[in-house]
C-alpha cells in the first residue's frame, strides 16, 4: 500500500475524554498537509506512520506493540499489529488489525458501531469473522484527532463524541475513528487457484451470511439504509458523474450502455426483489482461505476469514450473489463459468426468484462498472495508491467487455446450466 514515510520524533496525549471515546493527539510533524489541489481529498484517507499507529494502539487499547506493518486498503488505513505478552495478556491473541477509518466514515460513528456489532454477532453464529477489541474505556471505537498545533484555550474535558479542532491558523484538524480487531489467519483467495468446489462454498457462505443477518437487531440498524452510498448496487446510475475519469473510450461507451440498461431493467424491478442486509464486498481480497489437505492434484481449501464490513448496507439477496460472482471472476482462468458455481452455492441456501435471476446479468455488469469507474476516479485523486486501486482493472475491463459482447442470454445459459448440474449431483 502506498503511504508516506515520514517518521515522527515524538507524540503525546494532549486531551482525553474517556467517557466520550474521544482522544486528541499532538504529533510533532504535520503529516496531513499537502501542497497540491488534492488537499481536501488527502485529508479523507488517513496517513499515519507506523510510529503513530503504535502510539494509538498503546494509548487507546493498552497493548504493548512489538511490531507493526501497513496493510493494503482502499480509503481507510490498516495495520498488522503484533503485541508483546504481559502478565495481564498471557492468554490473549498476539496479532491484531488496527483499522483507522477515513474522515468521512468517521463522521458516522453509529454506522461503524453497527458494523462492529454485526461482526461480533456473526462470530457468535459461527462465521469466521474477527473479534472486536474494546478500548481501555470499554468502548468498541475511539475517535482521535491529530494536527501540528493544538490551541490551549481551555483545559476542560471533552464531552462530545465527535469534533473538529482548529489550529492556530484556523485550518481543520482531521478526526478518525479507530478500532482494533483480531488478526485472522489465511491467504486471500486472490492468491490461489479457485476450484469449483471453493466457488460453491463461497456462494453458500454469502447466502448463509445474508440469511443469518435476518436475525440481527440493533437500535441503530436503520443507518444501513445508505441511500446515496456509491457502492450500493442500486446506485449504479450515480456513476454518471465520474465517467470523465474514463476519457473518450470503448470502456466509457460500455459503462454508459450498462447504466442505461440498468435504469430501465433493474431499477424498475427493485420492488420485486427481496430485501436484506448485504455485506456488499465479498471480493477476492476480503475472503481468506486455508488449506485443509494436500493432494497430487493440489490443495483443498476452506474459508478461514471474512474481512471488511465497511460497505454493508440494506440491499437485496440478488445483490449479494451478483457482487460475489463479479469479484470471483477477477482472477479466474474461466471467468464466465464462475457465476454458475457461486449461484449454485448461494441458491442452496436462498433460491432466487425468476425476477431476481433475470436481473443477475445486469447486476454483475453493474458491479464491474462500479469497481472500474470508481477506481479510475480514485486514481486521479490518489495516484500514490494506484497499484491497489487498480487491482480489479487488470482483468475487469476485459471480463466486462466479454460479457457485454456475448450478451445476457448466452452468459445466463452458461451460469444456469452450471447451477443446474449441482441438482443432478454432477457439477460442471
Amino acid at each position: 500500500m502506498a503511504r508516506r514515510q515520514s517518521e515522527v520524533g515524538a507524540c503525546r496525549l494532549a486531551l482525553a475524554g474517556a467517557d466520550s471515546g474521544l482522544l486528541v493527539f499532538l504529533f510533532s510533524l504535520d503529516i496531513m498537509s499537502r501542497g497540491d489541489d488534492l488537499q481536501s481529498q488527502a485529508l479523507t484517507k488517513p496517513a499515519f506512520s507506523e510510529t503513530q499507529a503504535s502510539a494509538l494502539v498503546e494509548s487507546v487499547f493498552g497493548l504493548k506493540v512489538s511490531e507493526i506493518q501497513p496493510l493494503p486498503s482502499y480509503d481507510d488505513q490498516n495495520f498488522h499489529v503484533y503485541v508483546s505478552r504481559t502478565k495481564d495478556t498471557t492468554d490473549g491473541p498476539t496479532e491484531y488489525v488496527l483499522k483507522i477509518s477515513n474522515t468521512e466514515s468517521s463522521k458516522t460513528p453509529e454506522l461503524i458501531e453497527v458494523q462492529s456489532h454485526i461482526i461480533m454477532f456473526l462470530r457468535a453464529a459461527g462465521f469466521p469473522t474477527a473479534s472486536v477489541c474494546r478500548t481501555k474505556g470499554d468502548n468498541l471505537t475511539s475517535l482521535v484527532s491529530i494536527g501540528k498545533k493544538l490551541p490551549c484555550h481551555s483545559s476542560s474535558p471533552v464531552h462530545v463524541h465527535y469534533c473538529i479542532l482548529a489550529t492556530d491558523s484556523g485550518s481543520e484538524i482531521a478526526s478518525y475513528l479507530v478500532r482494533l480487531l483480531t488478526y485472522l489467519p489465511g491467504r486471500p483467495i486472490a492468491e490461489i487457484p479457485i476450484s469449483p468446489q471453493l466457488l460453491y462454498e463461497i456462494g453458500r457462505l454469502a447466502g448463509k451470511l445474508d440469511k443469518t443477518l435476518e436475525k440481527f437487531h440493533h437500535p441503530k440498524l436503520s443507518c444501513l439504509r445508505r441511500e446515496n452510498f456509491i457502492w450500493n448496487l442500486k446506485n449504479v446510475p450515480l456513476l454518471e458523474k465520474y465517467l470523465y475519469a474514463l476519457g473518450q473510450s470503448r470502456n466509457r461507451e460500455i459503462v454508459t450502455q450498462v447504466i442505461q440498461l440498468f435504469k430501465g431493467e433493474v431499477l424498475t424491478k427493485l420492488g420485486d426483489f427481496r430485501e436484506c442486509v448485504n455485506h456488499g464486498d465479498l471480493n477476492d481480497h476480503n475472503i481468506l482461505v486455508e488449506a485443509i489437505k494436500s493432494a497430487p492434484e493440489g490443495a483443498t481449501y476452506h474459508v478461514s476469514g471474512i474481512l471488511d464490513f465497511g460497505d454493508m448496507s440494506y440491499g437485496y439477496y440478488v445483490f449479494e450473489v451478483a457482487i460475489t460472482i463479479m469479484y470471483m471472476m477477477i482472477e479466474s482462468k474461466s471467468p464466465l463459468h464462475v457465476g454458475g458455481h457461486v449461484l449454485a452455492g448461494f441458491e442452496s441456501v436462498i433460491p432466487l426468484t425468476p425476477v431476481e435471476r433475470g436481473a443477475l446479468f445486469l447486476l454483475v455488469c453493474g458491479r464491474f462498472c462500479q469497481s472500474l469507474v470508481i477506481a479510475a476516479h480514485s486514481c486521479q485523486l490518489h495516484p500514490e495508491n494506484k497499484e491497489y486501486l487498480m487491482i480489479t482493472a487488470k482483468t475487469g475491463w476485459k471480463h466486462l467487455q466479454q460479457m457485454f459482447d456475448m450478451g445476457q442470454e448466452a452468459v445466463e445459459e452458461i451460469w444456469f446450466q452450471t447451477a443446474r448440474s449441482y441438482d443432478s449431483g454432477i457439477a460442471m
